[in-house]
């Protein structure tokens, strides 16, 4: 099968397509023959340097969508010929920027009907993060603020859907030209981040996810703005000083930092707002999988709206 590999960490263009076996379903494992895989910023940071996974060579891709080719022993949830969506276990399932991989049968729920494979291919990771965010763990309940910075990304388009879903009053931090955008998807504020101080344009906020910060004053940023009771969800599990927890402890709000988990209840979940025609992700480009090296420098200026995906085949 044809896949994209790397045999050392660097950019772009250590990216290079090769022919590998097709691998082999284990016991509870399915075989998917590959038909779009999105392409998260987890991909083009483990390209670059060890973060989440230490291994070479390495083909990357947890995002799949696609059809059942085979069956491993004790599965029964599905057939060859099933369209099916899911994320691979991170982080070290990896494997689905390939014609084919294998995966947990529990990691993939079917496809919806009413959306192509790009669209599912698209969903999977960043829908998972943010409903395991702000579902899972702070719980996001009608009239709450919520505040999602970057909120035209891949993980905060689809968690501002997520938010007001369950009837929050969603307040996105991006550039201007996002705005609309963003209005389109039903927040209800939006504050370009370039010419306003989001500490002194919004209060009393129930709820801050954070997908980008990896310091402390990106946390303060966002704790300066939650009430006591809030929750602050960020997304790049970094280490936090005992003393800076202690604080934050000390002034009523939760912190979580969160590492997005394949979860089976949590993809039947999204395909159920797929199905009710509330969550849809924005497609900014595909590329062929041959063209991999070209979906990582575009998602690497950090300009894109929404997901890229790789087409794969059928």
């Amino acid at each position: 099968m044809r896949a994209i590999s790397q045999d050392t960490h660097g950019g772009p263009e250590v990216l290079k397509e090769t022919e590998l076996p097709v691998p082999v379903p284990g016991p509870s494992e399915i075989l998917v023959a590959v038909r779009a895989a999105g392409v998260n910023p987890t991909d083009w940071g483990n390209r670059a340097q060890v973060r989440t996974v230490d291994r070479l060579p390495l083909v990357l891709g947890w995002d799949v969508s696609g059809v059942v080719e085979a069956v491993g022993l004790g599965v029964t949830l599905f057939a060859p010929g099933d369209e099916v969506f899911g994320m691979l276990p991170y982080p070290n399932g990896v494997g689905s920027h390939a014609e084919y991989v294998t995966g947990p049968t529990r990691a993939f729920v079917r496809k919806p009907a009413g959306i192509d494979h790009v669209q599912a291919g698209a969903l999977p990771l960043a829908a998972l993060t943010a409903y395991q965010a702000l579902v899972d763990t702070a719980d996001v309940q009608p009239g709450q603020r919520v505040l999602i910075h970057a909120a035209a990304g891949g993980v905060g388009h689809l968690a501002v859907q997520i938010a007001k879903f369950r009837g929050a009053y969603v307040i996105g931090t991006a550039s201007a030209a996002k705005h609309d955008f963003l209005k389109s998807l039903g927040a209800d504020e939006v504050i370009d981040y370039h010419s306003v101080d989001v500490t002194e344009a919004v209060r009393d906020i129930d709820v801050v996810l954070d997908p980008i910060s990896y310091d402390a004053a990106g946390r303060v940023r966002s704790l300066a703005v939650l009430r006591p009771g809030g929750i602050l969800v960020t997304l790049l599990p970094v280490p936090v000083p005992p003393e800076e927890l202690a604080a934050i402890a000390e002034r009523g709000i939760r912190f979580a930092s969160l590492l997005v988990e394949a979860d089976r209840s949590g993809m039947q979940a999204i395909a159920a707002l797929v199905e009710a025609g509330a969550l849809h992700a924005h497609i900014e480009a595909t590329f062929p999988l041959a063209e991999a090296a070209q979906a990582h420098a575009l998602g690497e200026t950090g300009r894109t709206t929404g997901k890229i995906v790789l087409t794969v085949g059928g």
